[in-house]
């Protein structure tokens, strides 16, 4: 007798958590890192925050220290108009010294829309049966992977998956490869995708040291909410992301099987946005306090969004203000000022262009989370076709993109509610995206290069504290963008970021002179056509 899909997923669910690799992490008495009484206690203590207080902890988040529960919680009850306006600047200040000028520029790639889970807010979930169901072929992953680099000009990926038996570890690892193994060709030189970050659902050990082997990034696991029982409430008690623990400690497995960079997240919406900021600062801190003495790599804040057949998008009483939100990048800048910061495309562009004022590092452009939405016929900005990887390896092309008139990679693009995960709030591609964030005086960096020369993990984290990350990052900004000009830009974005290039190289030989020689020939030769040079 043949088994349902409903009973093989769950006893897929049931295969996959591994009781072991969570008790081991456990303090004595069998308890996690999230101390739900010793939050409250910290943000009812510090409901009036004293401004001496306050100008003491900026003065420690300028040490690039991470900040304490207790000094975390009297900046998140700071309410005063001209403190909080003290903060912001601090907190930009810190960015700056940090990680200088540079936003780091980046697209999500939807692999599938597969999940056996039950969370309320996502129109992935299993009960949305509106949704149609599949996932990318490796052909299709081609396909986007080839329209991401040569036609919107992307280095960087984060490849999303739902948690399904159809997209387990050997589906992971086989996209991954895909993606790396496209080559196509630009206006000056060739693209392709020098870094793979990944967001999926918590793995064991075993399966995580696979993806290190395949060339993972960032692993991004998300909490959702540290709120113990809003997360029974949203996830329910039968799907396998209803295990509280198994996700909480994904990270502490990731840094056990040696993964350099991890990625915490919350979805601010589903509980009280102070006492996700102390989940997330308590979660840095457990990490530090492990063996690899290595936090977070990055943070993501998104907001709840409306999704398909997810009512709880819509109506939930914890939805975050957008004075509120940006008060949440503000603290989090502050009480982890090592670590990046990424706001995506969920936010309008106005409250990403007030978030890059706030410290953050990490911004995605032309996003589509549609499965295929990427190739599915389009010119690049210089309109021309972009080439078909598939087609240069002798296989029939699926590229529709002569049928097209349009070369904005925007103008046949609509979003269908019924097809994604959740609704974007900012369309811009990665032109509009340069020229705002050049207008505001920061450089669009899609420089991969520190990671694949070893500076990750904990050898990123101590340039980062001691603010010398900047002076290899900057100047390898500065090549990527010269770069990503000369392949990409239309002749307004060029003339642009040219001034903006003029200007950075003025300052580029004060803040290295040792790389200045190198940096120097590097940057001609990038010019003249070559690629993918970095110092």
């Amino acid at each position: 007798m043949a088994i349902s899909a409903p009973t093989r997923d769950l006893q897929w669910s049931r295969s996959v958590v591994k009781p072991g690799e969570v008790e081991k992490y456990l303090d004595s008495r069998g308890l996690d890192f999230i101390d739900e009484e010793a939050i409250f206690r910290a943000l009812e203590e510090t409901r009036t925050p004293d401004p001496r207080t306050v100008r003491d902890i900026l003065d420690k988040s300028r040490a690039i220290q991470t900040l304490t529960p207790r000094e975390t919680a009297v900046l998140l009850n700071v309410e005063d108009p001209d403190m909080l306006e003290e903060m912001r600047q601090t907190g930009l200040e810190i960015k700056l010294k940090v990680y200088d000028n540079r936003i780091v520029t980046f697209a999500p790639l939807y692999m599938a829309n597969h999940c056996v889970n039950s969370c309320s807010y996502c129109g992935f979930r299993r009960e949305n049966t509106g949704m149609h169901r599949r996932h990318l072929t490796m052909e299709e992953i081609r396909h986007e992977a080839s329209a991401l680099a040569g036609t919107f000009g992307h280095k960087r990926l984060v490849v999303v998956y739902g948690e399904h038996p159809l997209t387990d570890i050997d589906y992971l690892e086989e996209s991954i490869n895909a993606v790396y193994g496209v080559r196509v060709p630009t206006r000056r030189g060739h693209a392709n995708i020098r870094r793979v970050n990944v967001n999926c659902a918590p793995l064991d050990i075993a399966s995580l040291r696979r993806l290190r082997e395949v060339g993972l990034g960032t692993y991004q696991v998300f909490q959702e909410t540290y709120h113990r029982d809003t997360y029974r409430r949203v996830h329910g008690t039968q799907s396998l992301k209803a295990d509280y623990r198994w996700r909480l400690y994904a990270m502490h497995r990731a840094q056990d099987a040696q993964v350099d960079d991890v990625g915490l997240g919350v979805l601010f919406g589903l509980y009280d946005w102070k006492f996700e900021v102390m989940g997330l600062l308590s979660h840095v801190r457990a990490l530090e306090s492990t063996a690899c003495g290595i936090g977070a790599h990055t943070i993501s804040f998104p907001r709840l969004e409306p999704a398909h057949n997810a009512p709880l998008t819509r109506s939930s009483r914890y939805a975050v203000s957008d004075a509120d939100f940006l008060k949440i990048i503000t603290v989090l800048r502050l009480a982890v000022p090592y670590t990046g910061l990424i706001c995506t495309a969920r936010e309008t562009r106005d409250i990403r262009n007030q978030a890059v004022l706030r410290g953050i590092t990490q911004m995605d452009a032309s996003t589509r989370i549609g499965l295929g939405a990427y190739s599915s016929g389009h010119q690049n900005n210089f309109g021309e076709t972009p080439p078909d990887p598939l087609a240069q390896e002798g296989q029939p092309s699926q590229d529709s993109c002569s049928q097209r008139d349009s070369c904005n990679p925007e103008d046949s693009y609509s979003q269908k509610e019924e097809e994604q995960q959740f609704l974007l709030g900012d369309p811009r591609t990665v032109e509009d995206l340069v020229r705002d964030l050049a207008a505001m005086g920061f450089i669009s960096s899609f420089c991969t290069a520190g990671y694949r020369i070893g500076r990750r993990g904990e050898r990123i984290m101590r340039l980062l504290r001691s603010c010398n990350e900047g002076n290899f990052c900057k100047l390898n900004a500065i090549i990527t963008f010269r770069e990503w000009l000369d392949d990409f830009a239309t002749p307004e974005t060029r003339e642009i970021g040219e001034a903006l290039i003029r200007q950075e190289l003025a300052g580029a030989e004060q803040r290295t002179p040792a790389l200045h020689t190198k940096f120097l020939d590097y940057y001609r030769r990038t010019s003249e056509g070559a690629r993918d040079l970095y110092v």
